[in-house]
């Protein structure tokens, strides 16, 4: 079991419950000419984030880690930030890009440290959700234009 390994899944449940959050206000507060293809592709989005949150979370148990558990850990640990609650939908697009886009580097660092303590579960595991998140973000990037 590696310590470093423990703490790197941590901090993916904390920013994955920030993210949770910040795709729910979005969800909710979203407005303007793309409000039913953004509205349903955040909704999408939070139950992914769910699902992600628990099976991060039951490995660190499996790893005899412990998960962190309130909002304030998450938000103390998350290297993402939550919503302003001021954002447009294009604001909120380009935010989520650059969330995504961090996740996904640190996705890959989780899977260096999983490799090099050769754990080929948790490697698994963080590949699997990585190849979720370049998808997204290549559909946002799209969007974008």
């Amino acid at each position: 079991m590696s310590t470093e390994l423990i703490q790197s899944v941590n901090k993916h449940v904390a920013t994955w419950t920030v993210l949770y959050t910040k795709l729910h206000n979005y969800h909710w507060y979203v407005k303007g000419p793309h409000f039913f293809t953004l509205h349903a592709k955040f909704e999408e989005l939070y139950n992914e984030a769910a699902v992600v949150i628990d099976e991060f979370a039951e490995r660190i148990l499996a790893l005899e880690g412990k998960p962190v558990g309130t909002l304030k850990e998450c938000l103390e640990i998350s290297f993402i930030e939550e919503a302003t609650g001021t954002e447009n939908e294009e604001e909120m697009v380009r935010t989520l890009s650059g969330d995504l886009s961090k996740i996904a580097d640190e996705l890959q660092a989780g899977i260096d440290l999983a490799e090099k303590a050769d754990d080929e579960g948790t490697a698994d595991m963080l590949l699997g959700v990585k190849k979720s998140v370049r998808k997204h973000l290549w559909m946002f990037k799209a969007y974008l234009g």
